[in-house]
């Protein structure tokens, strides 16, 4: 989609000449109490609030780590249960967003962020008390569940208060905060183990849920506007349609006949455009309302991965997930079998792999959110979303090489390059899907979810079998592919996506 000046708030579609009206953008519509106009402190509040609880994402994965032990003797359990308690946790922490994000469109962010709260403490509390490892095991799903739904749906919310312009920057800001939690997590871990025993651990986490949910309770206010959601907007039709009133009947003719128009000067033709020819005033919908009942998040998880430029994206946004997780998961076992650190110890360590990672986001998405607008202005105040890719290069060639150098050397560095390209990767997925951001980014976390679970089941018996050096060889190399998929989506997702939505148009059209 083209991004002309974001001020105007219009979006050009196609018309035959400069003076023919000019149907405005879904991420434009005309709303009340627009979260785009907020002041910036306003804005800077949001992004602390879904920032800080998003911590709790990458926290509780390896919070429990240097627990291990101490949880398999007093539950009498095996190591192979301990194992699956984590690979499980963020399995369903990558699929479960799926959900949330569906509903978050029908009934926007704010409930989802208290009811997944709820989920995420009430989960923590049984796991604290837990006497076996099997209800430990299932309360452990309870809390991937609450957990995932904060950094899914806080991408969504960051893209209903900021231009797309703006997001770049934002998003590095705001992913920084869950980067914090794999570092983080292991440094609380072994303190609360070492003093007060593994209870502790979850107690802990039961009290940070708590203070998130009567933050998010008290002081967050709803940035979702349905008058800017295509899942939202799609499931109304289809319920005006089944009604067979003449009442309905009439309230879809005004959705599809009513559209907002403006007149703009200046502006120049485009087909670059998404696959929803009217936006639905909010006049019409004032009064509709979609109940749980309405959700279903498959149609729109498949719109979002039947583009090539998306699945192409995610791949790569995946496989860097999943090296990042795996970087940090093996790092520790390294550090405990051959350098004799303790849980303590091998959390600072990783402290520094966190630093790397935060100045990695901030840093990328700045630099993407710059490139942007280089590339914007030379084009003649046209963008489009994967201008946004061509930021990447300069962490590209450092990727592959910091990842060898950290295979034959084995100490921990501080890497950049990888959550450089992800914060890119994750603005562009946004920009490219407009009226789907939460969905394209619980997609996002589901490809993440599965590389990861993939991820944390072969990097043990591959780092027992070739060592550190031929696992990060390896993982060099995947690293590489990476490089070449995003540079295919930058010179040919424009082109795919423009195809997607032309044969997206004809559906509705067809209909």
């Amino acid at each position: 989609m083209d991004f002309h000046d974001t001020d105007t708030q219009t979006h050009v579609s196609s018309p035959k000449s400069l003076n023919e009206p000019i149907k405005l953008d879904i991420e434009h519509a005309v709303v009340e109490d627009d979260p785009r106009i907020w002041s910036n402190i306003k804005k800077n509040v949001v992004l602390f609030m879904i920032s800080g609880a998003s911590v709790i994402s990458g926290l509780c994965v390896n919070i429990q780590n240097p627990a291990n032990a101490q949880i398999q003797q007093q539950l009498h359990t095996s190591s192979g249960d301990i194992s699956l308690s984590l690979s499980l946790f963020i399995l369903v922490q990558g699929q479960f967003p799926l959900i949330w994000s569906a509903i978050s469109e029908i009934k926007g962010r704010k409930t989802v962020y208290l009811f997944s709260l709820v989920l995420f403490t009430l989960g923590s509390v049984i796991v604290a008390i837990s006497r076996t490892i099997g209800l430990m095991i299932g309360m452990r799903i309870l809390q991937s569940i609450g957990a995932s739904a904060v950094i899914t749906i806080g991408a969504a919310t960051l893209a209903d208060i900021y231009e797309p312009h703006e997001r770049g920057t934002m998003m590095g800001v705001y992913y920084s905060a869950p980067l914090l939690g794999p570092s983080l997590g292991p440094i609380i871990g072994g303190a609360l183990t070492q003093g007060l025993g593994w209870r502790a651990v979850f107690w802990f986490l039961v009290i940070l849920g708590g203070i998130i949910f009567l933050a998010f309770l008290f002081l967050f206010k709803d940035t979702f506007r349905n008058e800017r959601s295509m899942t939202y907007q799609n499931v109304l039709k289809r319920r005006l349609q089944e009604q067979p009133s003449s009442g309905a009947k009439n309230d879809l003719r005004i959705i599809s006949e009513k559209e907002l128009q403006v007149n703009v000067e200046g502006q120049t033709s485009s087909n670059d455009i998404e696959a929803q020819p009217t936006v639905i005033p909010a006049s019409a919908i004032r009064n509709a309302r979609l109940s749980i009942a309405d959700v279903n998040p498959f149609p729109p998880y498949l719109s979002i991965i039947s583009r090539k430029n998306n699945i192409a994206i995610l791949i790569a946004s995946g496989l860097i997930f999943a090296f990042s997780f795996s970087i940090a998961y093996t790092c520790a076992r390294t550090l405990s079998m051959h350098y004799d650190y303790d849980a303590l110890n091998t959390g600072l360590v990783l402290l520094a792999y966190g630093i790397g990672s935060i100045a990695g986001s901030m840093l990328g998405g700045r630099w993407s959110d710059r490139t942007l607008a280089r590339l914007k202005a030379a084009n003649g105040g046209i963008s489009f979303p994967e201008m946004r890719l061509e930021s990447t290069k300069v962490a590209m060639a450092g990727l592959p090489l910091s990842v060898i150098g950290y295979a034959w050397v084995c100490q921990e560095r501080v890497n950049v390059a990888a959550i450089w390209i992800y914060a890119s990767t994750l603005a562009y997925i946004v920009d490219a899907n407009a009226g789907r951001s939460s969905t394209a980014v619980a997609t996002n976390g589901s490809f993440r979810g599965l590389f990861a679970f993939v991820a944390a089941e072969i990097a043990v018996p591959l780092q027992d079998s070739i060592g550190d050096g031929g696992l990060y060889t390896l993982w060099a190399g995947l690293m590489v592919i990476v490089d070449c998929i995003i540079l295919l989506v930058l010179y040919k997702g424009r082109k795919w996506r423009e195809a997607s939505v032309e044969r997206e148009n004809q559906k509705l059209d067809g209909k």
